[in-house]
């Protein structure tokens, strides 16, 4: 009787247990397609004719020029990840699916019309058409997910993308899904350090002035080249921002074919939903470990 016990004891846990561990290890709801294919979403750094850099660099991600071949400065780049050049080459690959990528952001619509200057707003997801100006970002933007995990925030610019000296872009309230697209009319400059978020998926080219970071996202370049001076782009690991793990803030849109749409929400995982499932893998170990090895005839 008493193995008989044990065993209903066992299963009850085992019942009990995986349904809370499947509930907080599942995937988020919606892991579709990404916007970002994955040779594109490997790269930090994407230029078409060139990629130059002045000073100390440091990127975390792939380096790559296509279908031109010069790197030029990389002697002082601290670089996580490979330099790819030439049309035959990953950045060949990833230059194709830039454009598929600036494509599918136009067909989103127009979205809400904004003001130039972004400064001082706190904007939820969404799409947010952004006219030229002589500068796009003076002061902070703030980017608030609602606790979203899956938020997404695109930005049709209709031209330029400029940025101001000392300007900040701000992420709060989301997780590891979301998504930060700048799609570029032209060309994206970002001022003297400027702490900025997210991808630019640039028409024509990208510059970063001294000083200037990307937190989390890449400056991707379609026609023109990638100008860095005294840089840091991180497109994996984002150490310290809301949403680390999102891959360079890749997440948030779902695409099937041509069409683009959002990711359907997800709740920011609580720090105690860990701890949950902690202690009820927990619970199924020690039971385990208390089961008999042997039953005695008759018992």
């Amino acid at each position: 009787m008493r193995a008989k016990n044990i065993s209903r004891l066992l299963a009850t846990r085992l019942i009990a247990t995986v349904p809370l561990a499947a509930f907080l290890c599942s995937p988020t709801p919606g892991s579709a397609t990404p916007l970002l294919g994955p040779d594109l979403t490997s790269f930090a750094v994407l230029g078409a004719s060139t990629v130059t850099n002045t000073g100390a660099t440091t990127i975390d991600g792939n380096v790559g020029v296509s279908p031109g071949t010069a790197i030029t400065g990389s002697s002082t780049i601290t670089l996580t990840g490979t330099y790819q050049t030439g049309a035959s080459s990953a950045a060949g690959v990833a230059q194709t699916e830039l454009v598929t990528a600036i494509n599918n952001l136009g067909s989103l619509g127009p979205g809400t019309t904004e003001q130039a200057n972004l400064s001082g707003l706190s904007l939820l997801p969404g799409v947010y058409k952004v006219p030229a100006g002589t500068s796009n970002l003076t002061g902070t933007l703030t980017l608030n997910g609602n606790g979203n995990a899956n938020a997404g925030w695109v930005f049709l610019m209709a031209s330029t993308l400029i940025t101001s000296p000392g300007s900040v872009i701000n992420v709060i309230n989301t997780g590891a899904g979301a998504g930060i697209y700048w799609d570029v009319g032209s060309s994206a400059t970002l001022g003297t350090t400027t702490a900025f978020e997210g991808n630019i998926l640039s028409l024509a080219s990208v510059t970063l002035n001294q000083g200037a970071t990307i937190g989390c996202g890449r400056a991707l370049a379609e026609t023109g080249a990638v100008t860095m001076i005294n840089n840091t782009i991180n497109s994996a690991g984002c150490l310290g921002t809301v949403g680390a793990g999102s891959k360079g803030y890749s997440g948030g849109l779902n695409v099937v074919g041509s069409a683009v749409s959002f990711l359907p929400a997800s709740p920011v995982p609580e720090p105690g939903s860990i701890a949950l499932l902690g202690i009820a893998l927990g619970m199924l170990t020690v039971t385990l470990r208390r089961r008999p090895t042997h039953v005695a005839p008759g018992a």
